[in-house]
Protein backbone atom coordinates (compact mmCIF):
# COMPACT_ATOMS: atom_id res chain seq x y z
CA UNK A 1 0.00 0.00 0.00
CA UNK A 2 1.54 3.51 -1.18
CA UNK A 3 2.49 5.57 1.87
CA UNK A 4 0.68 8.63 2.55
CA UNK A 5 1.37 11.75 0.95
CA UNK A 6 2.92 14.49 2.84
CA UNK A 7 -0.33 17.26 2.99
CA UNK A 8 1.17 20.98 3.04
CA UNK A 9 0.77 22.50 6.01
CA UNK A 10 0.58 19.74 8.19
CA UNK A 11 4.00 19.22 10.39
CA UNK A 12 6.12 16.15 9.79
CA UNK A 13 5.95 13.73 12.70
CA UNK A 14 9.04 14.53 14.81
CA UNK A 15 10.20 10.59 15.22
CA UNK A 16 10.54 10.63 11.38
CA UNK A 17 12.57 13.69 11.55
CA UNK A 18 14.88 11.80 14.29
CA UNK A 19 15.36 8.65 11.51
CA UNK A 20 16.25 10.91 8.45
CA UNK A 21 18.51 13.14 10.20
CA UNK A 22 20.21 10.27 12.14
CA UNK A 23 20.55 8.00 8.35
CA UNK A 24 22.45 11.08 7.47
CA UNK A 25 24.72 11.77 10.19
CA UNK A 26 25.61 7.97 10.70
CA UNK A 27 28.18 7.73 7.39
CA UNK A 28 30.04 10.59 8.47
CA UNK A 29 29.97 9.32 11.98
CA UNK A 30 31.26 6.00 10.69
CA UNK A 31 33.91 7.74 8.51
CA UNK A 32 35.63 9.50 11.46
CA UNK A 33 35.47 6.32 13.73
CA UNK A 34 37.70 4.29 10.94
CA UNK A 35 39.64 7.47 10.54
CA UNK A 36 40.67 7.28 14.27
CA UNK A 37 41.41 3.34 14.06
CA UNK A 38 43.55 3.73 11.24
CA UNK A 39 45.46 6.64 13.18
CA UNK A 40 45.87 4.56 16.46
CA UNK A 41 46.34 1.47 13.99
CA UNK A 42 49.78 3.35 12.39
CA UNK A 43 50.07 5.29 15.88
CA UNK A 44 50.83 1.33 17.53
CA UNK A 45 52.97 -0.06 14.46
CA UNK A 46 55.34 2.75 14.84
CA UNK A 47 55.47 2.22 18.46
CA UNK A 48 55.60 -1.49 17.75
CA UNK A 49 58.68 -0.78 15.26
CA UNK A 50 60.58 1.54 17.27
CA UNK A 51 60.44 -1.31 20.61
CA UNK A 52 61.43 -3.42 18.34
CA UNK A 53 64.99 -1.53 17.39
CA UNK A 54 65.46 -0.36 20.93
CA UNK A 55 64.84 -3.94 21.92
CA UNK A 56 67.38 -5.20 19.26
CA UNK A 57 70.11 -2.64 20.39
CA UNK A 58 69.30 -3.54 23.78
CA UNK A 59 70.08 -7.32 23.31
CA UNK A 60 73.22 -6.32 21.20
CA UNK A 61 74.77 -4.48 23.92
CA UNK A 62 74.01 -7.18 26.13
CA UNK A 63 75.91 -9.78 23.63
CA UNK A 64 78.64 -7.72 23.50
CA UNK A 65 79.34 -6.26 27.04
CA UNK A 66 78.67 -9.82 28.48
CA UNK A 67 80.63 -11.61 26.19
CA UNK A 68 82.80 -13.39 28.29
CA UNK A 69 79.77 -15.17 29.75
CA UNK A 70 77.77 -15.93 26.67
CA UNK A 71 80.80 -17.36 24.35
CA UNK A 72 81.15 -20.12 27.04
CA UNK A 73 77.64 -21.06 27.71
CA UNK A 74 77.11 -20.99 23.98
CA UNK A 75 79.80 -23.77 23.69
CA UNK A 76 79.04 -25.74 26.23
CA UNK A 77 75.54 -25.86 24.68
CA UNK A 78 76.75 -26.79 21.05
CA UNK A 79 79.23 -28.87 22.35
CA UNK A 80 76.10 -30.93 24.39
CA UNK A 81 74.50 -30.72 21.29
CA UNK A 82 77.02 -32.44 19.60
CA UNK A 83 77.72 -35.58 22.18
CA UNK A 84 73.86 -36.06 22.71
CA UNK A 85 73.43 -39.13 19.92
CA UNK A 86 77.02 -40.73 21.48
CA UNK A 87 75.48 -40.43 25.46
CA UNK A 88 72.14 -41.21 23.66
CA UNK A 89 73.64 -44.61 22.14
CA UNK A 90 75.15 -45.38 25.50
CA UNK A 91 71.79 -45.09 27.30
CA UNK A 92 70.41 -47.42 25.23
CA UNK A 93 72.84 -50.58 26.15
CA UNK A 94 71.34 -50.19 29.46
CA UNK A 95 74.10 -47.60 30.81
CA UNK A 96 72.75 -44.53 33.15
CA UNK A 97 72.36 -40.96 31.42
CA UNK A 98 74.34 -39.17 34.42
CA UNK A 99 77.49 -42.45 33.87
CA UNK A 100 77.30 -41.94 29.88
CA UNK A 101 77.49 -38.29 29.92
CA UNK A 102 80.49 -38.91 32.43
CA UNK A 103 82.27 -41.46 30.20
CA UNK A 104 81.77 -39.35 27.11
CA UNK A 105 82.76 -36.09 28.71
CA UNK A 106 85.75 -38.52 30.02
CA UNK A 107 87.35 -39.61 26.44
CA UNK A 108 86.46 -36.41 24.99
CA UNK A 109 88.80 -34.43 28.14
CA UNK A 110 91.26 -37.57 27.58
CA UNK A 111 91.67 -37.22 24.05
CA UNK A 112 92.17 -33.74 23.88
CA UNK A 113 95.12 -33.48 26.86
CA UNK A 114 96.29 -36.09 24.63
CA UNK A 115 96.49 -34.24 21.36
CA UNK A 116 97.66 -31.41 23.59
CA UNK A 117 100.50 -32.93 25.42
CA UNK A 118 101.91 -34.55 22.39
CA UNK A 119 101.57 -31.26 20.06
CA UNK A 120 103.02 -28.95 23.63
CA UNK A 121 107.00 -29.96 22.17
CA UNK A 122 106.46 -28.42 18.48
CA UNK A 123 103.98 -25.81 19.46
CA UNK A 124 106.90 -24.61 21.79
CA UNK A 125 109.57 -24.84 19.45
CA UNK A 126 107.13 -22.78 16.96
CA UNK A 127 106.52 -19.88 19.43
CA UNK A 128 110.29 -19.69 20.14
CA UNK A 129 110.83 -19.33 16.40
CA UNK A 130 108.55 -17.12 16.13
CA UNK A 131 110.89 -13.70 17.07
CA UNK A 132 113.38 -15.49 13.87
CA UNK A 133 110.90 -16.15 11.31
CA UNK A 134 109.77 -12.26 11.43
CA UNK A 135 112.86 -11.08 11.17
CA UNK A 136 113.84 -13.62 8.31
CA UNK A 137 110.84 -12.55 6.55
CA UNK A 138 111.37 -9.12 7.05
CA UNK A 139 114.86 -9.59 5.65
CA UNK A 140 113.67 -11.60 2.54
CA UNK A 141 110.94 -8.72 1.61
CA UNK A 142 113.30 -6.15 2.30
CA UNK A 143 116.00 -7.64 -0.21
CA UNK A 144 113.48 -8.32 -2.79
CA UNK A 145 111.69 -4.65 -2.84
CA UNK A 146 115.41 -3.17 -3.00
CA UNK A 147 116.55 -5.33 -6.17
CA UNK A 148 113.40 -4.15 -8.45
CA UNK A 149 112.14 -0.72 -8.09
CA UNK A 150 108.51 -0.66 -7.65
CA UNK A 151 106.09 2.00 -9.19
CA UNK A 152 105.60 3.30 -5.44
CA UNK A 153 109.12 3.75 -4.74
CA UNK A 154 109.59 5.44 -8.15
CA UNK A 155 106.45 7.89 -7.58
CA UNK A 156 108.47 8.41 -3.69
CA UNK A 157 111.82 9.12 -5.31
CA UNK A 158 110.10 11.42 -7.85
CA UNK A 159 108.70 13.46 -4.94
CA UNK A 160 112.01 13.44 -3.04
CA UNK A 161 113.57 15.12 -5.94
CA UNK A 162 110.85 17.89 -6.61
CA UNK A 163 110.99 18.28 -2.52
CA UNK A 164 114.50 18.88 -2.48
CA UNK A 165 114.52 21.09 -5.73
CA UNK A 166 111.76 23.43 -3.79
CA UNK A 167 114.20 23.31 -1.20
CA UNK A 168 117.42 24.68 -3.56
CA UNK A 169 115.15 27.37 -4.60
CA UNK A 170 114.10 28.40 -1.24
CA UNK A 171 117.60 28.45 0.35
CA UNK A 172 118.84 31.21 -2.04
CA UNK A 173 120.16 34.19 -0.43
CA UNK A 174 117.65 36.76 0.55
CA UNK A 175 114.83 33.72 0.36
CA UNK A 176 113.40 33.01 3.65
CA UNK A 177 113.79 29.55 3.64
CA UNK A 178 110.39 27.00 4.52
CA UNK A 179 110.29 25.33 7.75
CA UNK A 180 111.48 21.57 7.42
CA UNK A 181 107.95 19.45 8.16
CA UNK A 182 108.23 18.01 11.41
CA UNK A 183 110.02 14.37 11.36
CA UNK A 184 107.01 12.33 12.75
CA UNK A 185 107.03 7.97 12.51
CA UNK A 186 103.70 7.33 13.46
CA UNK A 187 103.26 3.50 14.17
CA UNK A 188 100.33 2.98 11.89
CA UNK A 189 100.39 -0.91 12.88
CA UNK A 190 98.85 -0.20 16.32
CA UNK A 191 95.60 -1.12 15.61
CA UNK A 192 96.88 -4.30 14.63
CA UNK A 193 98.76 -5.40 17.82
CA UNK A 194 95.98 -3.67 20.11
CA UNK A 195 93.37 -5.78 18.43
CA UNK A 196 96.14 -8.97 18.48
CA UNK A 197 96.46 -8.27 22.48
CA UNK A 198 92.52 -8.31 22.96
CA UNK A 199 91.49 -11.01 21.36
CA UNK A 200 94.55 -13.16 22.80
CA UNK A 201 93.16 -11.80 26.24
CA UNK A 202 89.42 -13.39 25.12
CA UNK A 203 90.57 -16.31 23.83
CA UNK A 204 92.85 -16.77 27.44
CA UNK A 205 89.58 -16.06 29.24
CA UNK A 206 87.83 -18.24 27.35
CA UNK A 207 90.18 -21.35 28.12
CA UNK A 208 90.65 -19.96 31.70
CA UNK A 209 86.73 -21.06 31.86
CA UNK A 210 87.13 -24.66 29.97
CA UNK A 211 86.25 -26.28 33.04
CA UNK A 212 82.84 -24.75 33.69
CA UNK A 213 82.19 -25.41 29.58
CA UNK A 214 82.86 -28.82 30.22
CA UNK A 215 80.55 -29.02 33.58
CA UNK A 216 78.20 -26.96 31.70
CA UNK A 217 77.99 -29.50 28.65
CA UNK A 218 78.10 -32.93 31.18
CA UNK A 219 74.73 -31.08 32.99
CA UNK A 220 73.31 -30.84 29.65
CA UNK A 221 73.99 -34.57 28.84
CA UNK A 222 73.10 -35.69 32.03
CA UNK A 223 69.81 -34.17 32.53
CA UNK A 224 68.40 -36.38 29.25
CA UNK A 225 65.22 -35.04 28.07
CA UNK A 226 64.59 -33.23 30.88
CA UNK A 227 63.85 -29.62 29.26
CA UNK A 228 62.09 -30.73 26.56
CA UNK A 229 59.81 -31.80 28.88
CA UNK A 230 59.65 -28.49 30.00
CA UNK A 231 59.60 -26.64 27.03
CA UNK A 232 56.06 -28.59 25.66
CA UNK A 233 54.61 -27.86 29.07
CA UNK A 234 54.33 -24.11 27.87
CA UNK A 235 52.35 -25.46 24.89
CA UNK A 236 49.40 -25.20 26.75
CA UNK A 237 46.90 -28.14 28.23
CA UNK A 238 46.17 -28.91 24.47
CA UNK A 239 47.16 -32.31 23.71
CA UNK A 240 47.59 -31.95 20.23
CA UNK A 241 49.43 -28.47 20.81
CA UNK A 242 51.85 -30.33 22.83
CA UNK A 243 52.58 -33.35 20.29
CA UNK A 244 53.51 -30.78 17.18
CA UNK A 245 55.61 -28.81 19.84
CA UNK A 246 57.12 -32.44 20.91
CA UNK A 247 57.71 -33.12 17.36
CA UNK A 248 59.18 -29.98 16.44
CA UNK A 249 61.79 -30.02 18.77
CA UNK A 250 62.55 -33.45 17.94
CA UNK A 251 62.71 -32.72 14.38
CA UNK A 252 65.22 -29.50 15.43
CA UNK A 253 67.50 -31.82 17.78
CA UNK A 254 67.88 -34.33 14.89
CA UNK A 255 68.87 -31.68 12.44
CA UNK A 256 71.42 -29.52 14.74
CA UNK A 257 73.18 -32.86 15.56
CA UNK A 258 73.40 -34.10 12.45
CA UNK A 259 74.92 -30.50 11.28
CA UNK A 260 77.22 -30.35 14.23
CA UNK A 261 78.54 -34.31 13.96
CA UNK A 262 79.08 -33.82 10.10
CA UNK A 263 81.23 -30.85 10.57
CA UNK A 264 83.26 -32.23 13.99
CA UNK A 265 83.88 -34.74 11.35
CA UNK A 266 84.68 -32.51 8.59
CA UNK A 267 87.07 -30.75 10.50
CA UNK A 268 88.66 -33.54 12.09
CA UNK A 269 89.69 -35.15 8.71
CA UNK A 270 90.88 -31.72 7.33
CA UNK A 271 93.15 -31.59 10.36
CA UNK A 272 94.64 -34.58 10.20
CA UNK A 273 94.70 -34.59 6.08
CA UNK A 274 96.63 -31.07 6.38
CA UNK A 275 99.20 -32.92 9.21
CA UNK A 276 99.97 -36.07 6.99
CA UNK A 277 100.56 -33.61 3.61
CA UNK A 278 102.57 -30.98 5.27
CA UNK A 279 104.72 -33.57 7.27
CA UNK A 280 105.23 -35.12 3.54
CA UNK A 281 106.45 -32.25 2.18
CA UNK A 282 108.73 -31.66 5.07
CA UNK A 283 107.08 -28.58 6.29
CA UNK A 284 108.13 -27.82 10.33
CA UNK A 285 106.05 -28.07 13.37
CA UNK A 286 103.25 -29.79 10.31
CA UNK A 287 101.21 -31.20 13.44
CA UNK A 288 100.57 -27.55 14.89
CA UNK A 289 99.24 -26.65 11.21
CA UNK A 290 97.17 -29.61 11.25
CA UNK A 291 95.00 -28.85 14.22
CA UNK A 292 95.16 -24.75 13.44
CA UNK A 293 93.96 -25.74 9.79
CA UNK A 294 91.15 -27.98 11.83
CA UNK A 295 90.26 -25.16 14.05
CA UNK A 296 89.58 -22.62 11.56
CA UNK A 297 87.41 -24.98 9.09
CA UNK A 298 84.93 -23.95 11.60
CA UNK A 299 84.84 -20.59 9.79
CA UNK A 300 83.83 -20.92 5.91
CA UNK A 301 85.60 -19.57 2.73
CA UNK A 302 87.77 -17.47 5.27
CA UNK A 303 89.45 -20.30 7.29
CA UNK A 304 90.55 -22.49 4.61
CA UNK A 305 92.50 -18.76 3.20
CA UNK A 306 93.81 -18.06 6.54
CA UNK A 307 95.67 -21.47 6.70
CA UNK A 308 96.85 -21.28 3.66
CA UNK A 309 98.13 -17.44 4.11
CA UNK A 310 99.91 -18.72 7.42
CA UNK A 311 101.25 -21.66 6.32
CA UNK A 312 102.72 -20.32 2.93
CA UNK A 313 104.16 -17.79 5.29
CA UNK A 314 105.69 -20.30 7.06
CA UNK A 315 107.03 -22.52 3.78
CA UNK A 316 108.72 -19.42 2.80
CA UNK A 317 110.40 -18.84 5.53
CA UNK A 318 111.86 -22.04 6.23
CA UNK A 319 112.27 -22.92 2.57
CA UNK A 320 113.10 -19.76 0.92
CA UNK A 321 111.30 -20.62 -2.43
CA UNK A 322 108.07 -18.69 -3.50
CA UNK A 323 107.57 -22.05 -5.35
CA UNK A 324 107.77 -23.95 -2.07
CA UNK A 325 105.31 -21.26 -0.32
CA UNK A 326 102.78 -21.65 -3.11
CA UNK A 327 102.92 -25.58 -3.04
CA UNK A 328 102.28 -25.79 0.74
CA UNK A 329 99.82 -23.35 0.47
CA UNK A 330 97.97 -24.87 -2.08
CA UNK A 331 98.19 -28.35 -0.59
CA UNK A 332 96.05 -26.73 2.40
CA UNK A 333 93.27 -25.70 -0.05
CA UNK A 334 93.24 -28.91 -2.32
CA UNK A 335 92.88 -30.88 1.40
CA UNK A 336 90.05 -28.25 2.69
CA UNK A 337 88.15 -28.04 -1.08
CA UNK A 338 87.87 -31.63 -1.66
CA UNK A 339 87.30 -32.71 2.22
CA UNK A 340 84.72 -29.84 2.26
CA UNK A 341 82.80 -30.83 -1.09
CA UNK A 342 82.44 -34.46 -0.23
CA UNK A 343 81.18 -33.46 3.24
CA UNK A 344 79.29 -30.37 3.04
CA UNK A 345 77.27 -32.07 0.03
CA UNK A 346 76.32 -34.39 2.35
CA UNK A 347 75.67 -32.02 4.98
CA UNK A 348 73.68 -29.83 2.80
CA UNK A 349 71.51 -33.08 1.71
CA UNK A 350 70.50 -33.63 5.24
CA UNK A 351 70.51 -29.93 6.76
CA UNK A 352 68.85 -27.09 4.64
CA UNK A 353 71.07 -24.46 3.21
CA UNK A 354 72.39 -21.36 4.05
CA UNK A 355 72.57 -18.18 1.98
CA UNK A 356 76.29 -17.61 1.28
CA UNK A 357 75.51 -13.63 1.70
CA UNK A 358 73.93 -14.06 4.63
CA UNK A 359 76.43 -16.37 6.39
CA UNK A 360 79.23 -13.99 5.01
CA UNK A 361 77.23 -10.61 6.63
CA UNK A 362 76.72 -13.04 9.89
CA UNK A 363 80.36 -14.21 10.14
CA UNK A 364 81.28 -10.26 9.61
CA UNK A 365 78.54 -9.48 12.18
CA UNK A 366 79.66 -12.10 15.34
CA UNK A 367 83.09 -11.39 14.51
CA UNK A 368 82.91 -7.81 15.61
CA UNK A 369 80.72 -8.63 17.79
CA UNK A 370 83.06 -11.55 19.90
CA UNK A 371 86.21 -11.14 18.06
CA UNK A 372 87.71 -14.48 16.90
CA UNK A 373 85.15 -16.40 18.86
CA UNK A 374 82.28 -14.81 17.17
CA UNK A 375 83.69 -15.83 13.84
CA UNK A 376 83.78 -19.18 15.26
CA UNK A 377 80.40 -19.37 16.14
CA UNK A 378 78.45 -17.73 13.44
CA UNK A 379 78.20 -20.35 10.81
CA UNK A 380 77.10 -22.70 13.55
CA UNK A 381 74.36 -20.00 15.25
CA UNK A 382 73.25 -19.32 11.46
CA UNK A 383 72.66 -22.81 10.25
CA UNK A 384 70.59 -23.80 14.06
CA UNK A 385 68.48 -20.30 13.35
CA UNK A 386 67.79 -21.60 9.77
CA UNK A 387 66.79 -25.12 11.17
CA UNK A 388 64.70 -23.52 13.85
CA UNK A 389 62.98 -20.93 11.44
CA UNK A 390 62.29 -23.92 9.13
CA UNK A 391 60.38 -26.36 11.44
CA UNK A 392 58.11 -23.00 13.38
CA UNK A 393 55.23 -21.36 11.15
CA UNK A 394 55.65 -17.99 12.34
CA UNK A 395 59.60 -17.71 11.57
CA UNK A 396 58.96 -19.82 8.07
CA UNK A 397 59.59 -15.84 6.69
CA UNK A 398 63.28 -15.80 8.18
CA UNK A 399 64.15 -19.23 7.50
CA UNK A 400 63.59 -18.56 3.70
CA UNK A 401 65.50 -15.09 4.00
CA UNK A 402 68.61 -17.09 5.34
CA UNK A 403 67.73 -19.96 2.71
CA UNK A 404 70.17 -20.13 0.07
Amino acid sequence: MPAAAKLPGVPEDPAQQAADTSAEVAPEAAKEEAAKVEVRARRYSRNTLLLAIMAGIAVIAALYFARAFFVPLLIGILASYTLRPVVDWLHRLRIPQAVAAALVMAVLVGGGSWIAYSLTDEATVMIEKLPDAARRLRTKLTTARNAVPTAIQNVQEAADELQRAASDVASKPGTRAAPAPSARAPDSMAWVRDYALAQSALLLSIAAKTPIILLLAYFLLASGDHFRRKLVQFAGPSLSRKKDVLRILEEVDSQVQTYLLVMLASNALVGLATWLALEAMGVEQAGVWGVFAGIMHFVPYLGPVVVAAFVGVAGFVQFGSALHALAVAGATLLVAGLIGMVFMTWLQSRVARVNAAVLFIALLFFGWLWGIAGVLLGAPLVAIARVVCDRVDALKPAGEMLGA
